[in-house]
């Protein structure tokens, strides 16, 4: 998706993160056209994306930009998608990620946002709960936080599948191979429609920016109509939209088996997305999750396509608009093939890999907390819980490395100092748990850190751990005998190495 470079905000390419997302097929659904008397149904298939889903678009530029700002630390709020691609975008950067999610959304995506090394935590509530725990946590604790659809990364990220559907489209239309990006060779078009599944609104509501960019550009001539369909036991727009309210009507308690679009708060979304509408056609729609199910079916036997439940909730739509008449057989419809996710074994995982918040200790029992042991009741318990970990290291590709393998084996907070003087001040103020330690650095060298803890009653039992490039003399080595839990030496030390090493020191 980086071939539209210069509508992204990002200043310098070197921040760029990326795992290969974006240009994901423009399907034709031959089968299930045939089906239904219309020829012109396609699936923009975003289950081919790094994590499966059209969240790597939001996640690449979102930890991008957060590159570019120096973030190091990020708290989000999710149903699944999000903090999957999060999670993988965050650990190629280096970005420790606290994703906050819900109990109710499947153990498997749990699992695949914990694989990756992100701190979870499962609230026992509803999303908008969880949503509102996780802003609380970030703010306390000075923490970047993902701000969904109120962030310009996240609304500019989604503007890519315009782009695509619109080159792709046009490419189709003039015989071309779609698969291969041609540029202005072919006239780009719009689709008649464009239908997602909807849960806080950030996908529409970028993808109509996109379009509106490539109308502004004088590459497409104009908007699809915009169907945007939820689930019954949660359509706060929808419903509010049939009642042709300007505000939408919250839903405090979701009921839907579809926990991925159970937001019942959407907020300003619904008003930019009744908006665009009513100035360039289309509707909202509710289905029920049986209808879902039955769709989730049928696009696997009729087409070969395996989607995720959300995605079905858009065909549900579709064919629900279809029957309706609403939706006329000569009409060109894009769907948003928004994700298809793939299981991750528990034992993969392993234990304690995530923790369970309850916000109601009285009411803990109504709940399901059997995936892990380990089980909160604020953000104070997490802090209490993490042991503080100073690295002291000058070099910026090993201080990144270091931090984030510490970020992804190990329950830690993490202090950094980039030279021996400003290290052991910070020693001195924070008296960590455990202390990381170069021994070749600018002010001050690790030697006489170590030393200096040694003749310091306050500092004498921290433990240390020197990983250091250099090979020691004999005489080097006698100054750190005796002093040091463990000696590493850079470019040949194994991760399972140090993070033994660390939980060894912190018994």
């Amino acid at each position: 998706m980086w071939r539209y470079r210069e509508l992204l905000p990002i200043c310098n390419d070197e921040n760029i993160i990326t795992l290969g997302e974006g240009w994901t097929p423009l399907l034709r659904a031959k089968n299930l056209g045939l089906m239904l008397g219309h020829p012109n149904i396609y699936l923009k298939d975003e289950r081919q994306g790094p994590t499966n889903s059209f969240k790597d678009r939001q996640a690449a530029v979102a930890v991008s930009a957060m590159q570019e700002a120096g973030v190091k630390e990020a708290v989000v709020a999710s149903t699944g998608n999000v903090a999957i691609a999060y999670s993988a975008y965050c650990t190629r950067a280096g970005i420790k990620l606290w994703a906050f999610v819900t109990n109710s959304i499947p153990a498997e995506k749990v699992r695949e946002i914990a694989i990756y090394g992100s701190e979870v935590i499962i609230v026992a509530s509803t999303y908008d709960d969880a949503k509102k725990v996780a802003a609380d946590f970030a703010h306390d604790k000075g923490f970047f936080l993902d701000r969904g659809i109120k962030s310009i990364a996240a609304k500019e990220a989604m503007k890519t599948v315009a782009f695509e559907i619109a080159e792709q489209l046009g490419t189709l239309r003039a015989g071309g191979d779609p698969s291969m990006p041609n540029g202005n060779r072919h006239p780009w078009q719009t689709p008649d429609w464009f239908i997602q599944a909807v849960s806080g609104g950030m996908g529409p509501v970028g993808v109509m920016k996109g379009f509106q960019e490539l109308k502004d550009l004088g590459l497409v001539e104009k908007l699809p109509k915009l169907a945007c369909i939820q689930v019954a036991g949660c359509a706060p727009m929808a419903n509010s939209f049939k009642k042709g309210l300007a505000v939408a009507e919250n839903v405090e308690e979701p009921e839907t088996d579809i926990t991925t679009l159970a937001t019942g708060f959407p907020g300003e979304a619904y008003q930019v997305l009744r908006q665009l509408i009513l100035e360039h056609g289309g509707t909202m729609e509710t289905v029920t999750d049986q209808e879902a199910f039955n769709a989730l079916r049928m696009m696997a036997k009729m087409d070969g396509i395996s989607v995720e439940p959300a995605t079905a909730v858009a065909f549900a739509g579709l064919f629900k608009l279809i029957r309706a008449g609403v939706i006329r057989p000569h009409e060109t419809v894009v769907v948003n093939c928004s994700g298809h996710t793939f299981p991750v074994e528990k034992h993969i995982v392993g234990e304690n890999q995530m923790r369970n918040m309850v916000l109601n200790e009285a009411e803990a029992h109504k709940f399901d907390l059997t995936d892990s042991g380990d089980i909160v009741t604020s953000h104070e318990d997490i802090d209490q819980r993490q042991k503080h970990v100073v690295i002291v290291e000058d070099n910026e590709d090993s201080l990144k490395l270091i931090r984030r393998i510490l970020q992804s084996h190990s329950d830690l907070h993490i202090d950094e100092a980039a030279d021996g003087v400003i290290g052991l001040e910070k020693i001195r103020t924070i008296q960590p748990d455990l202390v990381l330690l170069d021994l070749t650095m600018p002010g001050l060298d690790g030697f006489s850190i170590v030393e200096a803890m040694k003749g310091d009653k306050h500092l004498k039992d921290i433990p240390v751990i020197v990983i250091t490039a250099r090979d020691l003399s004999v005489l080097e080595r006698k100054r750190l005998d005796g002093k040091i839990k463990a000696l590493l030496q850079k470019g040949s030390f194994m991760i399972t190495e140090l993070v033994e090493g660390i939980q060894q020191a912190l018994l």
